[in-house]
């Protein structure tokens, strides 16, 4: 009775270490005596106890693969920090087993020094501006690295570069005093076309005041020439001109803030005939 119960139970364990149900979106790696077998596949598998056994279960779903925040020297000596983020299928579980010790650990070391390798070699301002040239440039060079070990890089993002916080504030300082600079250059532009301007608003102004002299001058000429060539040089016309001319600028003196008193000639009309005989010799 004992014997057929141990018979039972034998019977009982082998059907379980023989018969396995693989789940969807699995494949299992089966070892006989230690050597590669088989791959199990979903669905119902049986395989014979004792002799071989499961060596590891892999999952053949999209891994997600977070790839660790690191700093990165660029080309032109700026310290960033950048991580990512890999997807990953394994497509030959047993490459994934016997290929490589630890396919997560190194996919992600490689992705690690890759991308600090693409990096290295850009300025700042291309590190932070070409994010889809990484990216690109990083796939294409681990993806063939990664099929050796019986994995499909799916994609491969770029989640944050960014400056260092010291990188950071020297920038904020560079773009403020940027800022600065052409503010100035502004100001000074704006007053450079104001001074250019007043000046030409002088300068025609002048022009029109010397031309407007000029102009006086010629008409009071033509005037004089007129009235001394109608009254055949006598002088009482030219007096009359003359003396009209010497009370318009008393007037303008007397009209003067600073002009307190205004003298006039007593005998007017002899002092104009005096200064018109000084003109006339």
């Amino acid at each position: 009775m004992e014997i057929l119960i141990v018979l039972l139970v034998l019977v009982v364990v082998t059907l379980y270490k023989g018969i396995n149900i693989v789940p969807q979106g699995e494949e299992w790696i089966v070892e006989r005596l230690g050597k590669f077998s088989r791959t199990l596949f979903p669905g119902l598998n049986i395989i014979v106890p004792y002799i071989e056994t499961i060596r590891q279960k892999i999952s053949t779903r999209d891994i997600i693969l977070d790839i660790p925040k690191q700093e990165v020297i660029t080309k032109d000596n700026a310290v960033i920090h950048t991580n990512a983020v890999t997807f990953i299928r394994v497509t030959k579980p047993e490459n994934a087993i016997y290929g490589v010790e630890d396919f997560k650990l190194a996919i992600q070391q490689l992705v690690m020094t890759t991308l600090r390798s693409i990096l290295g070699e850009m300025n700042l301002d291309e590190a932070l501006s070409n994010r889809e040239h990484i990216k690109s440039k990083l796939k294409s060079q681990i993806i063939d690295d990664v099929a050796d070990w019986g994995v499909t890089v799916k994609s491969v993002e770029i989640q944050d570069i960014a400056p260092s916080p010291s990188m950071q504030a020297s920038m904020e300082r560079q773009a403020a005093a940027e800022r600065e600079r052409r503010a100035i250059e502004t100001i000074a532009e704006g007053n450079k076309n104001a001074m250019v301007l007043e000046a030409d608003g002088k300068l025609a102004s002048a022009e029109r005041e010397a031309a407007a002299q000029i102009k006086l001058a010629n008409a009071s000429a033509e005037a004089i020439r007129v009235v001394a060539l109608n009254t055949q040089n006598n002088e009482l016309p030219v007096m009359f001109l003359l003396g009209e001319k010497y009370i318009n600028s008393l007037e303008k003196i007397s009209q003067s803030t600073n002009g307190k008193f205004v003298i006039y000639p007593a005998d007017l009309q002899m002092a104009i005939k005096g200064l018109l005989g000084g003109v006339l010799k």
